[in-house]
């Protein structure tokens, strides 16, 4: 069999989620909507969090900031799969999938690294209160989230660098509706570079999922130890009520990945897995919006001042 690995002319093949024509439309209008959620409910909550002086604090610095990666995060592979369905068209040239996999690794582990700098920021204010604002200043903020911005922009480059030196037959088909890392080292003709990337990839799940996921934990272990050690009801309310839609969030995204991982363990199945993985990028980046609006008074009071001013300009 033939045999490439220039990126140019050659193309990948892209099963997308069903071969069903008369289920395309469906998808189409399906997808269509949940990314204009996504678009629009994330925009508002940047746009409240710029606008509204109530919400200049740490912590809706770094919602805003995960608002920002949300977009970018659907925006990286819902378009593509939009236009493929449209066109009735499955190709994807060399260069495209690597830009994709490149800006998916980027915005996936900058949603990890941003959920756990949150997570740091609830355990400062529940467990050393007094201590907040000391702690958890403009410059501690701006140097954690561009910290992660440059150790994801270097653990990316390096991903892509090692991936574009894999061979690859013509025309090889990808059971996927976006090209993912792990597929895409699986499909590659196998020689001593696909097993470099394959323990790049692991020591990478280990930097960008199992150390954040670590960290959340600690976090959120030590809220608990300080929430026990409350006397009164209200305070543990209080205090439990401002890190809710945090772990509301953190819950969602890290039981689907769990989820695809494990559907994908049982079922062997990449099309159903594919299936799954809708959830994370796409359904998840939809409900943070509304998870932060709906259970956040902050937010919500924000959107009323936002409404009342726009309501008195007309």
């Amino acid at each position: 069999m033939e045999r490439e690995n220039h990126t140019g002319i050659s193309q990948f093949l892209l099963l997308g989620l069903s071969d069903d024509p008369e289920l395309q439309p469906f998808l189409f209008g399906l997808f269509l909507s949940m990314y204009l959620l996504v678009v629009l409910g994330n925009l508002l909550i940047i746009l409240l969090v710029s606008s509204d002086s109530h919400l200049h604090t740490p912590m809706y610095f770094f919602l805003s900031n995960l608002s920002f990666v949300d977009i970018c995060f659907t925006s990286t592979t819902v378009p593509n799969m939009l236009e493929n369905i449209q066109a009735h068209n499955k190709d994807i040239t060399y260069t495209e999938c690597f830009t994709q996999v490149y800006f998916f690794m980027i915005f996936f582990g900058m949603d990890n690294f941003l959920l756990t700098v949150m997570a740091y920021d609830r355990f400062v204010a529940i467990c050393h209160p007094l201590k907040y604002m000391n702690i958890m200043t403009p410059r501690l903020c701006v140097l954690l989230v561009l910290a992660s911005w440059i150790m994801i922009f270097c653990v990316s480059l390096l991903h892509i660098f090692l991936l574009m030196q894999l061979t690859f037959s013509i025309a090889t088909e990808i059971p996927h509706f976006f090209c993912e890392l792990a597929l895409l080292i699986k499909v590659a003709t196998f020689d001593i570079l696909v097993k470099v990337n394959i323990v790049l990839m692991y020591v990478s799940t280990i930097l960008l999922v199992v150390c954040p996921i670590t960290g959340i934990l600690f976090s959120y272990s030590q809220i608990v130890f300080s929430l026990m050690r409350m006397s009164s009801s209200a305070s543990k309310h209080k205090a439990f009520s401002t890190c809710g839609s945090h772990l509301c969030v953190v819950s969602l995204f890290y039981g689907t990945g769990l989820g695809v991982y494990l559907s994908s363990a049982v079922t062997h199945s990449s099309r159903e897995s594919s299936i799954a993985s809708v959830m994370y990028t796409l359904a998840i980046p939809m409900l943070n919006p509304f998870i932060y609006s709906l259970r956040n008074k902050d937010v919500k009071g924000a959107l009323g001042r936002l409404l009342s001013r726009a309501a008195s300009g007309l």
